[in-house]
């Protein structure tokens, strides 16, 4: 129970990581990732925060929320951190223009489980 109380909080910081994305990249094309290593890190650091709470959401989260790849998003994070050397530019570009939308608006509809049953009446 005392994990799943953390899972808001959670959500807040993937949607966070997503917008501090986007807004690195605006008015970028995807090799300027790869020619920019500012951009390129910081694209990956927050991916990598998107990874790390995904990962901390409570297990019965993510088994109550089935249609969202965590464990495709916590394996990308342990790519991006142990495996550094191998990340891709272009593959980055992918996940930016192909899963973080989809990604942001089923966290967004998840945040919103939790205002609404904040302001169901008891």
């Amino acid at each position: 129970m005392r994990e799943e109380l953390r899972d808001p909080g959670r959500l807040e910081h993937i949607l966070a990581s997503i917008d501090r994305i986007y807004n690195f990249v605006e008015g970028h094309i995807a090799e300027d990732l790869k020619g920019d290593s500012q951009l390129f890190y910081a694209v990956v650091k927050n991916l990598e925060i998107i990874g790390e709470a995904a990962y901390m959401l409570s297990p019965a989260f993510k088994e109550n929320h089935p249609d969202t790849p965590w464990k495709r998003i916590i394996g990308l994070r342990h790519i991006l951190v142990h495996d550094y050397y191998q990340v891709d530019a272009d593959e980055l570009w992918n996940i930016i223009t192909r899963d973080l939308q989809p990604l942001q608006s089923q966290v967004k509809e998840y945040r919103n489980e939790f205002k609404g049953a904040r302001q169901t009446p008891q």
